[in-house]
């Protein structure tokens, strides 16, 4: 049995062996394979091994008979942290993606934000993705994003995460802006006890982030239900991006942090959400916890 989960399971498995997993059997192409770039000049400036594909993998393949495009980082190398070759990969992906017209990018983020070994050209890297993908969706194209694995979304690419059209998370999936190492560093270990694993799922983790509406499908740690998750949003109408709909949103976030600043766990938000029995979350189910949020 456990042997069936690992096999079924996203989060350990490799960004390639994800890709793999979810998309149609053999229609993915990869673009820019390892043999066709360099490795990173920063990191071999400070003689750090660098990854024969930067830590992320771009391409074209189906899902569904479906065709997308498709962008997965590399959690295991540096944390999947965005250098200038792998951020101008994921930027080349999304203008080819405006240029072929596509029907959906999918994106497998898995990253804890900019390559500090990289500095400036990390955080410019970072800014062009986001107007990448800004760009993707006035385009009309919806950008599909997973998050499910061993690093989570955090720093800039927590932010380009919540440009996506929709983001798809497992309980396992984490998204933030700030780390809990990069808080408990900053803040002290009273402010965020980063060793605090449950209490770190239950501020960042794909349950809570389900149930205050920043992302927007729950699934499992499941290949299958990921494969269905995303399925399903390449059958729906891309979400409109406009001014008034951003404000919207913007409105909706202002008021969520007049109502819960200075909460520092999910169970108190939870609490006040009025969910009988809080307690009991990180025990459910996703199934279990959409219907919660639905009652």
């Amino acid at each position: 049995m456990d042997l069936v989960m690992l096999k079924n399971s996203f989060y350990e498995k490799t960004a390639r062996a994800r890709i793999q997993a979810v998309v149609d059997e053999n229609s993915f192409k990869e673009i820019l394979k390892p043999t066709e770039i360099e490795v990173s000049p920063h990191l071999s400036a400070l003689d750090i091994p660098g990854s024969f594909d930067d830590g992320v993998i771009i391409g074209t393949a189906a899902i569904n008979q479906t065709p997308i495009h498709i962008i997965a980082q590399e959690g295991q190398f540096m944390g999947g942290a965005v250098g200038e070759i792998h951020g101008a990969k994921i930027v080349g992906l999304l203008h080819k993606a405006i240029q072929d017209q596509s029907q959906a990018v999918v994106f497998f983020v898995d990253s804890g934000g900019v390559r500090l070994h990289e500095a400036n050209a990390g955080l410019i890297a970072i800014s062009e993705i986001m107007r990448a993908m800004l760009q993707v969706r006035h385009a009309g194209i919806p950008i599909i994003t997973v998050i499910g694995g061993t690093c989570g979304a955090f720093g800039g690419m927590g932010i380009s995460a919540c440009l996506s059209s929709t983001i798809i998370m497992t309980e396992e999936g984490r998204l933030a802006l700030s780390g809990p190492e990069v808080i408990e560093t900053v803040k002290g270990v009273e402010e965020f006890d980063s060793k605090d694993r449950a209490l770190v799922w239950r501020v960042t983790g794909g349950k809570h982030r389900f149930l205050l509406n920043h992302a927007q499908v729950l699934v499992e740690d499941d290949i299958t239900d990921i494969r269905d998750a995303i399925s399903a949003q390449l059958n729906q109408a891309a979400p409109r991006l406009d001014l008034e709909h951003l404000l919207q949103q913007q409105q909706q976030l202002e008021q969520q942090q007049q109502r819960w600043f200075g909460k520092n766990d999910g169970l108190q938000i939870w609490h006040e959400m009025g969910i009988a029995h809080p307690e009991q979350i990180p025990m459910l189910s996703a199934q279990e916890v959409k219907l919660l949020k639905q009652g």
